[in-house]
C-alpha cells in the first residue's frame, strides 16, 4: 500500500475542510472539543447537513445512496472531521446495523430502513449485551417466541448506548434451546416504540446519566418480517456487525486531535513549576504513543482497503480494537497526568453554564476527569480486549 496522498486525495482533503468550514455549526464543534455534552438535537442536526450534502454515510457504496468514496477518502473525511470538532456519523445506524442489512436484509428490509437511516429519520441502539452474558454474548437469554406472524419477545438487555435517543433496536434474541448456544441465535430489528418495552437510565462512575441504558421487554411484539436473514442464524450476522464496531472503535482521527490537544497541555506551566512536556520520560511516553497512533491508522487504512474490495472486516478488527481502547485511555491518562491538580472531579452543568476554572484557562481541560473515567469502557465494549486476544490467537495465529 502507498502511504503518499495523491493530488486528488489532497484536493478532495481541501473540498472536505472547506465544506466543515462552512457548514459545521460552531456551537456543536465548540461542545465536542470542549468536551461538553451533545444533546440528540446536536447529532441529529450536523447528520441531516451531511444528508444534505450527500456524506451522511462515508463507507456506503452508490447503490445504497452512498458517496462510493474510496478508502483513502473515507480515511481523509473522518480524519478532517475530527480534527474540526465534528460528531461522528450515527454509528449504530450507519457503521453497524446498515452492512448488516445490506449484506444479509431482503429487498424491503433495504429499501425501507436504508433510506431513513441515510436520512436520520431513524436514531438505532444496539441490544447486544445482557447481565451475565457480556464477552460471553452467545449465552445470552432473552428469549423471542415465535407465533404466527410475529415473535413475543421477553428479557433485558444491558449497556445500551442511547437507546433513550433511539427509535429502532437491533437485537439478539435466542429462538432455540435445544442447540449449541451460538446456533439458536436470531437477529431481529424492533421498533423502540412498542409497547412492552422500557429504558431506564444507568448512572455511570463519571457521574452521568445520559450514555448508557437497561432496556426492558416485556411481552413485545415483533412481526416476523423485522428478522434479518434466517431463523436461529443470527450468530453471523451478529460477528459481521461486530467487526464493523470495531473498525469504528479506533477512532484514529479523534485520538490524533487529542494527541495534539495533550501536547498543548503539558506545555503550559502549572503552579510556577516547568511545564511537564520538559521532563524526559514524558516526553518519551508522549513520543510512543505518537507511534502507536501512526500504526494504527495505517492498520485502518489496510482494514479498510479489505472492505472496498467488498469483504467484511475478520480477525484484524480484533487488533484494531485492542490498540483503539488502550490508546485511548492512555491519552486521557497522559492528559490527567499533564494538568496535575487541575484533574478535578468535572461537573457538566457547571461546565454548560459558563463555569470558569482557575486558572482561566481550566475550562479547556475541565472535563478531562469526566473523560478519563468514560474511558475506562473502552477495552471492555465492543468485545472485551481479553476476547479480542482470543480471537486473534485462534484466527490469525492459529493456536
Amino acid at each position: 500500500m502507498n502511504f503518499e496522498y495523491t493530488s486528488d486525495e489532497q484536493a478532495f482533503r481541501v473540498q472536505v475542510r472547506g465544506f466543515l468550514r462552512e457548514q459545521l455549526p460552531s456551537d456543536i464543534s465548540q461542545k465536542l472539543l470542549n468536551m461538553k455534552r451533545l444533546h440528540r438535537e446536536d447529532i441529529v442536526r450536523w447528520h441531516k447537513i451531511l444528508a444534505k450534502q450527500g456524506w451522511a454515510a462515508p463507507s456506503w457504496p452508490k447503490k445504497f445512496g452512498g458517496p462510493g468514496w474510496s478508502t483513502i477518502q473515507q480515511h481523509i473525511f473522518e480524519e478532517e472531521c475530527a480534527s474540526a470538532g465534528a460528531p461522528p456519523v450515527l454509528a449504530f445506524g450507519v457503521r453497524m446495523v446498515a452492512p448488516v442489512i445490506m449484506h444479509f436484509g431482503n429487498a424491503a428490509q433495504q429499501e425501507y430502513f436504508l433510506p431513513k437511516i441515510l436520512s436520520g429519520e431513524h436514531w438505532w441502539c444496539q441490544g447486544y449485551s445482557e447481565p451475565g452474558s457480556g464477552s460471553d454474548l452467545a449465552s445470552l437469554k432473552t428469549r423471542a417466541e415465535r407465533r404466527g406472524d410475529k415473535y413475543i419477545v421477553n428479557g433485558q438487555k444491558t449497556w445500551n448506548t442511547l437507546g433513550h435517543y433511539a427509535d429502532w433496536i437491533f437485537c439478539l434474541v435466542r429462538t432455540n434451546t435445544e442447540v449449541r448456544q451460538q446456533e439458536g441465535i436470531s437477529f431481529l430489528l424492533i421498533d423502540m416504540k412498542s409497547p412492552g418495552i422500557s429504558v431506564r437510565p444507568i448512572k455511570l462512575i463519571d457521574g452521568g446519566e445520559t450514555e448508557v441504558n437497561e432496556i426492558w421487554f416485556d411481552n413485545v411484539e415483533v412481526p416476523v418480517e423485522n428478522r434479518i436473514g434466517e431463523e436461529n442464524k443470527g450468530w453471523t450476522y451478529a460477528k459481521v456487525l461486530l467487526g464493523h464496531e470495531r473498525v469504528g472503535i479506533a477512532q484514529t482521527g479523534a485520538a490524533k486531535r487529542e494527541l495534539h490537544k495533550l501536547k498543548q497541555v503539558a506545555s503550559r506551566t502549572l503552579s510556577g513549576g516547568k511545564p511537564l512536556i520538559q521532563e524526559q520520560r514524558f516526553r518519551d511516553r508522549l513520543a510512543e504513543l505518537e507511534l502507536e497512533i501512526m500504526a494504527l491508522e495505517f492498520t485502518v487504512l489496510r482494514v479498510l482497503s479489505l472492505e472496498a474490495k467488498g469483504g467484511n472486516p475478520g480477525p484484524e478488527s480484533s487488533v484494531l480494537k485492542i490498540k483503539g481502547s488502550e490508546i485511548q485511555q492512555l491519552l486521557t491518562e497522559l492528559k490527567m497526568l499533564a494538568i496535575g491538580q487541575y484533574a478535578h472531579g468535572y461537573v457538566p452543568d457547571a461546565s454548560e453554564l459558563g463555569w470558569q476554572g482557575d486558572p482561566a484557562w481550566a475550562v479547556d481541560i475541565g472535563g478531562y476527569a469526566a473523560r478519563y473515567f468514560n474511558m475506562r469502557k473502552t477495552t471492555i465494549f465492543g468485545g472485551s480486549n481479553e476476547i479480542q486476544r482470543n480471537i486473534i490467537a485462534q484466527r490469525i495465529l492459529g493456536l
